[in-house]
This record gives structure tokens, sequence and C-alpha cells, in this order.
């Protein structure tokens, strides 16, 4: 089984040896009947250490990055918790890319900041700039987001990896909007792979969670430990329904990523309305070379620039009817998002602030012609 999408469909899901049932399934249990004491049933004890539906999906997540080491967490921003204390001590230094997810500055800015940790903002496509902010012995980690949220940046994830491993730093990427269908960071050299699972892996907009997955033997045991003792595990049932999506995430992704190209295609016509699109399945993206190297498929997310500015942005969000005026992203309804007073509005005044003139859309599996229509009636209205 070589194939991502039989991989996606039968990695840990073999039939109840029990019952014979084809779907596995769900154990809600707490604990587990031990066999005298410390002579565990298979490693499992409490469910906090180790459930077997949560054991399935973590096996399902290595699998489809191509990593060692998968972990699921209740949350994206949990998972990423996890990283951050696994590998950073008080006094490390960081480089974050100059745009990222809001909740993710948000968590190095008001969290770590306090714990002990710096950071700096660079362009990670700007080389020279990715080097002089290296600090000596201090720099351990470079974080990469890409394509970047909101504003579907590029980052070329072999050539900053290979300037962290330089300076000695862990190089993590937030695989979020691109999903392993699309990208694999571990294959092009990077070391941590990040997800909110909320997002495309989940699917449906019904279920939290996050995940980590890596190679490093070592590192997977701190984080593992954290995610022991910190305990923000995801609920089996939380598992369960994650495993069960990921069965349809290349049929999803597919078609995602053929609605986007068509609605990017649309915009870029709309000149009169519209002044800018980022979606890096366009060739005017500046970063459309990286992510035909780096990306099997270009996602089903969109931002784009209103010419009418602030106003035009907020009409075109309270205007759409198939769209949906909601935060997240990833699942298989079109949602509409203004990011500089919704998922980015912690990053205002700080200097991954989201223009006020942006909107990002995560385009749907609705029918095309169906998503088209309402952009039109939307856009028409501003």
């Amino acid at each position: 089984m070589t194939k991502f999408e039989t991989r996606a469909i039968h990695v840990a899901q073999d039939p109840d040896g029990r019952t014979g049932g084809v779907i596995p399934p769900i154990h809600m249990t707490t604990t587990h009947k031990q066999d005298g004491v410390g002579n565990l049933r298979e490693g499992f004890e409490y469910n906090r250490a180790g459930n077997p539906t949560r054991q399935a999906l973590q096996e399902a997540l290595a699998a489809l990055e191509g990593g060692r080491f998968g972990l699921s967490f209740s949350s994206g921003l949990a998972a990423e918790d996890a990283v951050i204390r696994g590998v950073l001590v008080p006094g490390d230094h960081v480089i974050l890319a100059n745009d990222m997810y809001g909740g993710s500055y948000r968590l190095f800015a008001r969290v770590y900041v306090p714990w002990g940790i710096t950071f700096t903002i660079v362009d990670l496509n700007n080389e020279a700039e990715l080097e002089a902010a290296f600090v000596a012995g201090k720099t351990k980690m470079v974080w990469i987001e890409t394509p970047s949220n909101p504003m579907m940046t590029i980052f070329d994830i072999a050539k900053v990896s290979a300037v962290a491993h330089k300076h000695g730093a862990v190089a993590v990427v937030d695989n979020t909007f691109a999903t392993p269908y699309l990208q694999r960071p571990l294959e092009l050299g990077a070391d941590i792979v990040i997800h909110s699972t909320t997002k495309y892996l989940g699917g449906h907009s019904d279920v939290l969670g996050g995940a980590v997955v890596l190679n490093d033997g070592e590192l997977a045991k701190k984080i593992e430990f954290i995610q022991f003792a910190v305990g923000a595990v995801s609920s089996p049932f939380d598992a369960w329904l994650t495993h069960r999506s990921i069965k349809t995430l290349a049929l999803r992704m597919d078609r995602h990523c053929f609605n986007a190209q068509s609605v990017a295609n649309y915009l870029e016509t709309q000149t009169g309305t519209v002044s800018a699109v980022y979606y890096p399945g366009l060739e005017s993206h500046p970063g459309h070379d990286i992510a035909l190297k780096q990306m099997d498929g270009f996602g089903g997310m969109i931002s784009f620039k209103l010419v009418g500015g602030i106003a035009a942005a907020k009409k075109f969000c309270e205007n759409t009817r198939l769209f949906t005026l909601a935060e997240s992203l990833g699942g298989v309804e079109s949602l509409v998002n203004y990011p500089a007073e919704m998922t980015h509005a912690s990053a205002n005044g700080t200097p991954i602030e989201v223009p006020g003139d942006i909107v990002r859309l995560s385009v749907g599996v609705e029918h095309i012609s169906d998503i088209l229509a309402d952009i039109t009636q939307a856009l028409d209205k501003i």
C-alpha cells in the first residue's frame, strides 16, 4: 500500500477482530483493566496516556505525512504548544514568518514571551534577512506556514529548512492549508509538521483537533511526554471522526482545488471591484513556481483585495448567500472571513497585521456554478 488514497482508507483501520465490523469501534473508555499490577493489555492504562482510537488516528497521521511518529491533540494550538515546549526552553529564540495565523502569533507573543522566549519576524523568502535573524546559540526554531494564512504566501520549505539546519535550528511547518495530500514537508527537509485537524483533515466543521508528525525519536518522546503530562489530547470520539474524514481527504481536496482555481481565475477578471487575488495556482502569484515544485495542488483557500477598501470588503462578506460568514476553514461548505476583525483580530497593531481590505475564502465542494453565482451577486452589491 504505497498510494496516498489507499493509506488514507486502510492504515490502522483493520476490521474489528471480535465482531468483524469493517469500521473499528470507538473506545469510549477512560481506563483499562490491568491483568495484574503493571501488566497492561497492549500498553493501555488510562485515556490521557493512550487510547486505541486515538492511537489508530496517530498511526494514520504519520503514514500520510511520511513520518515515523504521529501525535493527536485536542486542538491545533494545543499541538503547537506541545511542539514549542518540546523544543524550546526559556532564553531561546524563534524566527517567525511575516505572514502567519494570528492565533499562532498570539501564542508566541502573549504566552511564550512572558515565559522567556524571544522571536524575530522576517520574510522567509529573503535569504539575507533570514540569515541575519539568527542569534548565535539562541535560535532553536524556524516557524514556517505555507501557504500562509491569510495572504497565501508560499515559502520554500527545502531552502528555509536547510538554512535552519545550518544554524542548528529545528524547522517546523504548519501544513494545515495544504494537507499531506498536497504537500509533505518532512520529505522536503522539515523536522516537524503540525496541523489543525479541525480544518481539512476533519473536513466537516464538526471536530476540533491538532496533530504533530515527525521522524526524530528523541524529540517525539519529549512531545509525547508533554501530550501525556499536560493532557491536551483528542477525545476518542473526536479521534474517530477525524480518522473517518481522512478517508475522503483526497476526494475532497481534488474538488477544493478545482473550485478554488476556478474562483481565483474568475476573481482575476473582476478588475472593477477586485484589485488583487492571492492564490498560488495563479501564474501571477509570486510564489507560483515554488508551489509547483513543492505542492501537488494549490488548495482551497483564496484571499483577495477589494478596490473599495474596508467598506467594500465588509459589504462583500455580509452579502454572500452560499458562503457562510464564519471563522475557521477547510470544511465541505464554503466560508467567507474578514481576517482583520475575525481570525486575525489579535494581530492588529503587530507586524503581521492584516489589511482591512482583505477577504478570505474557504472554497467548499459545492457545485462550482453555484459558488461563482454567489460571488458574482455579492460583488454586484458593492
